[in-house]
């Protein structure tokens, strides 16, 4: 986990985090009954390794989240990035959430346009930035779309 979680890791070039937030997690996940020990195995490197799973409502709440689209372009980077990494490490479609953060960002764009028309000042100037932060999004949302290949 930590070798995936380093900068230069699976996961870590999306967003790393450092060991003690992932204990961290790991004991959230573990109070909410989302993981459980299955077991421990060797380790080149210090004591045996701890083996976790998801328990059944783990895997519910894991499906639930990746299906879920990202509400704000800010959470792109971190949320829609991390579950489009986990959807390719399944070999899954990734269409349906492609299809949904679609809907959120043409609807986000929508509002922004409609907002840089009428700001003023320094609000304008971050309406603009905001909507042309959301069409960049936009585009690249169509463009994995238009670009996975079928029932990928």
């Amino acid at each position: 986990m930590a070798r995936a979680l380093a900068p230069d890791g699976e996961v870590g070039r999306v967003g790393s985090c450092s060991r003690p937030l992932v204990y961290g997690a790991l004991e959230r996940l573990d109070e909410l009954s989302l993981i459980e020990e299955r077991g421990s195995e060797a380790s080149d490197a210090g004591p045996r390794r701890t083996v976790l799973g998801a328990t059944r409502s783990g895997r519910r709440e894991l499906e639930r989240w990746l299906a879920e689209p990202a509400a704000h372009v800010r959470e792109l980077r971190s949320s829609l990035m991390l579950k489009l990494l986990f959807l390719s490490r399944r070999g899954a479609d990734a269409s349906e959430l492609l299809g949904r953060q679609r809907s959120v960002l043409a609807a986000l764009v929508a509002g922004l346009e409609e907002a840089a028309g009428e700001g003023e000042g320094f609000d304008r100037v971050l309406y603009v930035w905001r909507l042309e932060s959301a069409r960049a999004a936009l585009r690249f949302v169509d463009d994995m779309l238009s670009s996975a290949a079928p029932g990928a």
